[in-house]
């Protein structure tokens, strides 16, 4: 390999490798706020009191409705105009994939809390339980071990979907190799990014078979 070939290659792993930072920073901003988010969702959703529930029910139906690349470009774009808010790029991604994602956790949790019998929430009250620390202590763990496997899902769907982060010029992993292919005219640059997103998806999975076997005592 030529200096010239070893120099290009060194700055193309570079550059994709803050591409990958700025794809992690997506990821887990979007969980940090969309996981605590969604269950105050699922809670409106179940709400008895209608002036609760329906519009969180429509909240859920638009995020789930509409492409997140259309919802990306609402926030950039949109705000300004209707609001006067101008969030910077990475902040206007941020907010697109967190509400989105807060809908598609809503629903799940929503799934896992409604698995579980009723009978639970009675057993609690027998032992002299609120409601409230009957779901945190009693129906909480159970409604997590059955969720996994959808949330797993979700947070690999996440690992990719940050790509879509580029349509509003956002600096990531995918826009710095599209970058490369355009101007070297050269395939590496996609096999390496494949890499990355694959190594990235394998820890994601990796950790929730932790967890799952962890919470194997729930069987």
């Amino acid at each position: 390999m030529n200096p010239e070939t070893l120099a290009s290659l060194t700055t193309l792993l570079r550059q994709m490798g803050e591409g990958t930072l700025s794809t992690l920073l997506i990821f887990a901003l979007t969980l940090l706020f969309s996981l605590p988010l969604g269950l105050l969702i699922t809670f409106g959703r179940r709400s008895k009191y209608k002036i609760i529930s329906i519009p969180v029910r429509f909240y859920i139906l638009v995020m789930r409705g509409t492409p997140l690349m259309l919802q990306l470009f609402f926030v950039f774009y949109g705000l300004n105009p209707l609001f006067g808010i101008q969030p910077q790029r990475m902040q206007a991604a941020v907010i697109a994939f967190v509400l989105n994602y807060a809908a598609y956790f809503a629903e799940i949790y929503r799934g896992g809390i409604e698995s579980i019998p009723e009978g639970q929430y009675e057993a609690g009250k027998v032992l002299g339980f609120t409601r409230g620390q009957t779901f945190f202590h009693i129906v909480l763990p159970q409604v997590i071990k059955r969720i996994l496997p959808p949330m797993g899902n979700e947070f690999i769907t996440l690992v990719k979907d940050t790509s879509l982060a580029q349509v509003i010029a956002v600096v990531e992993l995918l826009k710095v190799t599209n970058n490369w292919v355009s101007s070297a005219v050269s395939m590496v640059p996609f096999v390496i990014a494949a890499v990355f997103y694959l190594v990235m998806n394998g820890v994601v999975t990796r950790c929730f078979t932790i967890a799952e076997k962890r919470l194997s005592y729930y069987r």
